[in-house]
């Protein structure tokens, strides 16, 4: 038995016996660990975005203890064990490898030759509707956060050739929504200023897809450049001893332009 198994074999060993003796770890449900779970996965986003490798490391080992949880509990409710779980994404992973693992030409299968990535992305879905998914966005989980489910959304309609042909025709896109919501407000229908708002960030998204860009990714990086900028902001005003509530608009917006500026001068 090699390493991997050891250590694999070593924290399925201590679950059990967390399970068995811990008094928080007896009381623990699917539903209790639901957002625990939520939370350690955002912790490890936040190491990734950082590129925190020690951080990483950790994290996956919180999310790895969360899957042998959720396995335990299966177990105790007789409706899966573990070996399912693991044999479960085996099979998974080479049925839907087919340009790997099959023994058939594709074309017999009624899949693309693969080429490309986008050639496997257009198989796996393809794959997965044989599998029993009824609809090509089925797979989409309902309480993705709603960028990250508008680019799943796009990514999986591609699959299908619904897809916009270049980026000019995406950008004039960008262009007819922003123009459909100002129409929305001059009628002051909240309801629908609200539905063509949304519309715009959609058809943002789309065009961040056909930049390269991942779309979270750019808002998180900005969210936090204006955390910087903003704190900072409020360092000089501190240092001219001067509270932000106490000052106007028009001053705050010196001291923004001033942070701007020496950021530039710092990273030239």
């Amino acid at each position: 038995m090699n390493k991997n198994n050891d250590a694999f074999l070593r924290l399925v060993t201590i679950m059990d016996e967390l399970r068995e003796k811990c008094p928080w770890d007896k009381k623990q449900t699917i539903h209790t660990l639901r957002y625990l779970t939520i939370e350690e996965t955002f912790e490890l986003a936040d190491a990734i975005d950082e590129k925190d490798w020690n951080g990483i490391k950790e994290e996956l080992g919180d999310l790895l203890l969360h899957i042998i949880f959720y396995a335990r509990i299966g177990k105790e409710e007789n409706k899966f064990s573990l070996d399912e779980v693991i044999n479960g994404i085996c099979d998974k992973l080479i049925v839907r490898h087919p340009h790997i693992y099959g023994d058939g030409t594709m074309e017999e299968a009624g899949l693309k030759t693969v080429a490309s990535e986008e050639d496997v992305k257009a198989n796996w879905e393809k794959i997965k509707l044989k599998e029993g998914k009824k609809t090509i966005l089925g797979g989409v989980p309902k309480s993705l956060p709603s960028m990250v489910k508008a680019i799943r959304l796009q990514e999986k309609s591609k699959t299908v050739g619904f897809e916009w042909e270049n980026t000019e025709q995406v950008l004039a896109k960008v262009d007819e929504e922003m123009a459909e919501l100002k129409e929305a407000i001059r009628t002051g229908n909240q309801d629908r200023i609200e539905d063509e708002t949304g519309d715009v960030f959609f058809s943002l998204v789309n065009f961040a897809r056909f930049l390269q860009v991942d779309a979270d990714s750019a808002l998180e990086r900005t969210n936090k450049k204006f955390i910087r900028r903003f704190n900072a902001v409020e360092a000089a005003a501190a240092a001219k001893n001067k509270a932000l509530h106490d000052m106007s608009l028009a001053e705050m917006d010196v001291l923004w332009n001033e942070v701007k500026k020496q950021e530039r001068t710092n990273t030239k």
